[in-house]
């Protein structure tokens, strides 16, 4: 069998894994440092992100994941229309006729593409394909609505899903057959506007996981073998998992040049009379955004959450002891959260009955809850709380008298320490290399290299030849907007020529 992460373990070897569960049956059978990928899988299911379905690749998510990925298209979906960025809705089939019109583009998709060849018993005349993204699918009726140089810009986005049939491990979050996400596609009449759309939408992609998921990334630009197939560049932020040495796509912007305005005619008379062509661009993050965020800050209890994102911020419980004055503690749970949901705190009591505080803790803890707020019979009669911390487990109390500001004061201490602890492990992962020896060994250290690049296609094939084996091929992830300095005279880690700028390396997703 092959993991997440790579590796191959013997079904005994899982099995005697499991026989170690608590016998609570709340804890996890793996940890995230020896076993990653088990580690992943039981975490999202016994977190309540998602239910294993029975189509392989296919995944219910829960409402704990789905509040998350509401979090996140409030922020977008908002500063999208800020800039003027319509929502609209296409059809999920696509026509053969319009799917292969851009060759580039369909061969990029085909082998991913689900098509539908049946209705009822009988055969259809003509297969319909499922939208594995929608340029196909919107550019015929682009080229109907833009007429003249008032049409411009189009700018829409849709938020949908989109079904591409993978067959190499499919992971939840990460890789699946269906996923939800949003597509924007625009239409410019310059090069210019195109051009700063993509990095206005990239920032706001930058901000979803380091201001909302608390991760760190990358913005670069992707290699010409790695760009979306069919566009003129693609850029993109890129995330890293230290566990696995592995890099990750997080969301990328495209422009996408005048290729499919050729394909699908979206042309438009200019301010002169004349015909040109538009300049487009399309961009898209996915729910792959949840699983980065399960990988990046989850540990051996289960999820963390950020409390940008969580759907319950703080959890409150009770802590009665024998003779204690159950109803009153009761009562100053529900006073709690009363308060903390007037100052917009996201707040819950769990008054289960047929639980112990114990049990009610590993539950939430598993959960990833940011904030625990206890309440015993001492807290009561000193007319305080208990707050205990998801990221770091310190715990605090707190007079009920300045109850919000304290309490508002530590979700903004999580959320930054996530962040900062998220950075630090990104940033030792981190290897700068000038050799091709230097690279092989840093690969097997699973880092994040950054090496001098000659920018040739047949150069990165190489590497990609090169470093081939059964934890998967190293490629290149972006060269980073930030470039260091390079020095005249470098040489290409790879090929020994003139290096022409940095570039990040490593294995990824």
């Amino acid at each position: 069998m092959i993991w997440l992460d790579g590796s191959r373990k013997s079904l005994a070897v899982v099995r005697k894994k499991k026989e170690v569960k608590k016998e609570t049956g709340l804890g996890l059978s793996f940890t995230k440092d020896e076993n990653f990928g088990e580690w992943y899988s039981e975490v999202v299911v016994n977190g309540e992100m998602i239910e294993y379905y029975d189509i392989s690749g296919c995944y219910i998510l829960r409402p704990w994941a789905i509040s998350i990925w509401e979090n996140m298209q409030t922020f977008f979906d908002a500063e999208i229309k800020k800039m003027k960025v319509k929502n609209c809705y296409f059809p999920l089939f696509v026509s053969p006729g319009v799917l292969q019109k851009e060759k580039d583009h369909v061969e990029g998709f085909a082998p991913e593409v689900a098509w539908v060849t049946k209705s009822g018993e009988s055969d259809l005349e003509v297969p319909i394909a499922i939208r594995p993204t929608s340029e196909t699918v919107m550019y015929p009726y682009y080229s109907k609505w833009i007429r003249g140089h008032r049409d411009l810009p189009l700018k829409l986005n849709q938020w949908c899903n989109v079904v591409r049939w993978e067959f190499s491990h499919p992971t939840p979050f990460i890789r699946s057959r269906e996923f939800l996400w949003q597509e924007g596609h625009t239409a410019f009449s310059t090069k210019e506007e195109a051009d700063t759309e993509v990095l206005q939408i990239l920032e706001l992609y930058r901000r979803i996981y380091e201001e909302f998921l608390a991760i760190p990334v990358i913005k670069g630009r992707k290699s010409e073998l790695e760009k979306f197939a069919g566009g003129l560049y693609t850029t993109s932020v890129e995330a890293f998992i230290p566990n696995t040495g592995r890099g990750i796509q997080g969301a990328t912007s495209h422009c996408l040049g005048q290729n499919f305005a050729k394909m699908f005619e979206i042309n438009f008379e200019n301010e002169k009379g004349e015909k040109a062509m538009v300049w487009q661009n399309s961009w898209a993050y996915s729910t792959r955004t949840i699983g980065v965020m399960v990988m990046v800050h989850g540990d051996d209890k289960g999820l963390v959450l950020p409390p940008k994102v969580a759907a319950v911020q703080v959890i409150v419980i009770p802590v009665p002891y024998k003779d204690a004055d159950t109803q009153g503690i009761f009562d100053a749970c529900v006073a709690t959260v009363a308060t903390l949901t007037e100052a917009g705190i996201l707040a819950e009591a769990d008054l289960r009955d047929n639980y112990s505080p114990g049990w009610k803790y590993s539950d939430w803890e598993m959960k990833g809850v940011p904030l625990r707020i206890e309440i015993g019979p001492r807290d009561l009669a000193n007319n305080q709380v208990r707050a205990v911390r998801r990221d770091n487990g310190a715990k605090t109390d707190i007079s009920r008298v300045f109850l919000v500001e304290q309490v508002k004061g530590m979700l903004d201490k999580i959320q930054q320490n996530l962040f900062d602890v998220a950075k630090q492990k990104r940033d030792a992962c981190v290897e700068v290399v000038k050799t091709w020896e230097e690279f092989v060994t840093a690969l097997g250290q699973k880092k994040m290299i950054l090496a001098p690049w000659c920018d040739e296609e047949d150069v990165e094939k190489d590497v990609k030849a090169r470093t081939k084996g059964e934890m998967g091929a190293a490629k290149s992830l972006c060269t980073p907007f930030e470039q260091p300095e390079l020095p005249e005279g470098t040489k290409c880690f790879a090929s020994g020529k003139p290096a022409k700028k940095w570039t990040y390396w490593g294995r990824s997703y």
